[in-house]
């Protein structure tokens, strides 16, 4: 690896790092549902992240063209995908995330249309504390 991709390779990842941080550093916290412990991550954030089989935040608030960042910080594998299952039609974008292993990160498609998405992770339909939305404005 030369020396400037190096660099380029280290500014990626702490602009990845800095925007974990920022996105769970939210002020307004809420009750996170499976767990019952506390999610500091704000609505308006671009990524979810994925802890203790839940995920922070469960709803998101986004502008048309964004693309969600998927975070796995739990200790298993997550597929994250549209509602409704097992279909997953609703939002085909959500798709994209698919299996996520634990420490990996993955990105939705663009999401477009101004609607509602709401996710779950396939292989934990019924779990709660991994099911959300994402509100495309």
């Amino acid at each position: 690896m030369t020396h400037t991709t190096q660099l380029a390779a280290g500014a990626v990842l702490a602009g990845g790092i800095a925007a974990l941080f920022i996105a769970c550093g939210g002020s307004s916290p809420s009750t996170g549902p499976s767990t019952g412990g506390t999610c500091t991550a704000g609505s308006t954030s671009t990524t979810i992240a994925i802890s203790n089989n839940s995920v922070c935040p469960q709803n998101i608030t986004v502008p048309r063209g964004t693309q969600v960042t998927f975070v796995n910080n739990d200790s298993r594998t997550h597929e994250m995908t549209s509602d409704p299952h097992p279909e997953h039609t609703d939002c085909p974008e959500i798709n994209q995330v698919g299996f996520i292993s634990p420490g990996q990160t993955k990105l939705t498609g663009n999401l477009n249309t101004r609607r509602t998405c709401g996710f779950h992770d396939h292989e934990l339909p019924d779990n709660r504390g991994l099911q959300g939305s994402i509100i495309i404005q």
